[in-house]
């Protein structure tokens, strides 16, 4: 997803990319154009906060794995703007009361403005959901299914090992439900909270179903009876009612025992209200080219994002309080 953003940034009519900050070492001295498969740049890419402090910049693309809150605030402080996938900010109310005060001290010192986003959560979470919710007076439950078909990714490490794909049946790791309910949660309470139904409770329920037969995936082999998809709900309540339901199905296949009415890789978003909707979201890309193709959902949004973060009031901002995020083409 970094790199998607750096070339779609390098590439964007209307921003120049003036610093890259690095992890890596060997990424070191690195040109930019190198690092994401275009021309170079003349930009080298830097290991040093201090070096991307000094920079005279209007915004930082923070896509690293992890939040450093030092690296946050000293950004913020040197009047840099910040637009990350990084989900600790989608819900200022939700954040820790010190952390909070520590970057919204950083935003008024630099006069600058953060904004987490993405494809999920964010985009789908909040800025498909928002319009939908419009259409409404009274609502009663928002319910986003995600759908995720990961036969076709080659990764053995993250589907095998990380993710637990073709592992013996067992009780689902609740620390997993945990760490979607952090970023989920709070996404979806921010919505939830701005049209006033503030959120006081959010479950987080993890379930895996076998595989009914053995199959091959790009990854490898995974066995009839070992975890063939997995699905984590998280639930925000308000009063002890659920207002706003996120379900995350990912699979390595769909002949699996529950019948959980898998579909093809995407979204499905139902309103219940007095005005209820159901939408459905696919991606019409060949297999082949699913790969290739995914990061821009997450890499996209946020470049787009950079003009109205600029433009906002310092703080941490959000999607119930920006403008709408637009593209801009030329």
């Amino acid at each position: 997803m970094g790199s998607r953003a750096l070339r779609t940034l390098i590439e964007h009519p209307r921003m120049e990319l003036v610093g890259l900050w690095v992890s890596s070492p060997e990424k070191r001295g690195k040109d930019a154009g190198e690092l994401c498969g275009l021309p170079p740049t003349g930009v080298k890419a830097s290991g040093s906060l201090d070096d991307m402090v000094a920079i005279d910049a209007d915004c930082v693309l923070y896509m690293r794995q992890g939040t450093d809150w030092d690296e946050i605030c000293a950004l913020l402080a040197s009047g840099k703007n910040i637009v990350t996938t990084r989900g600790d900010f989608h819900n200022p109310a939700r954040m820790d009361p010190v952390l909070r005060e520590r970057v919204e001290a950083a935003c008024l010192a630099g006069n600058a403005s953060i904004y987490s986003t993405g494809s999920s959560p964010g985009f789908v979470t909040e800025a498909l959901a928002i319009p939908l919710m419009s259409l409404q007076r009274e609502h009663g439950l928002l319910t986003i299914d995600e759908y995720a078909d990961v036969s076709s990714r080659n990764s053995p490490e993250m589907l095998f090992r990380i993710m637990g794909f073709g592992a013996p049946m067992a009780p689902f790791d609740q620390r997993r439900a945990e760490h979607l309910k952090g970023d989920f949660g709070s996404s979806l309470s921010q919505v939830a909270d701005a049209v006033g139904l503030v959120v006081d409770e959010i479950e987080a329920v993890g379930e895996l179903s076998p595989a009914r037969a053995d199959l091959s995936i790009a990854a490898g082999t995974v066995s009839a009876g070992t975890v063939g998809a997995m699905r984590t709900t998280i639930t925000c309540k308000s009063k002890g009612r659920p207002v706003m339901r996120f379900r995350a199905n990912w699979y390595v296949t769909r002949d699996i025992e529950h019948d959980w009415d898998l579909r093809e890789s995407g979204w499905r978003i139902v309103t219940e209200g007095d005005t209820p909707v159901k939408v459905d979201v696919t991606f019409p890309v060949a297999e082949e080219d699913y790969a290739a193709y995914t990061p821009g959902l997450t890499a996209h949004r946020p470049v787009n994002a950079i003009a109205a973060v600029c433009a906002a009031a310092p703080g941490i901002r959000t999607t119930a309080d920006l403008p709408q995020i637009l593209p801009i083409y030329a």
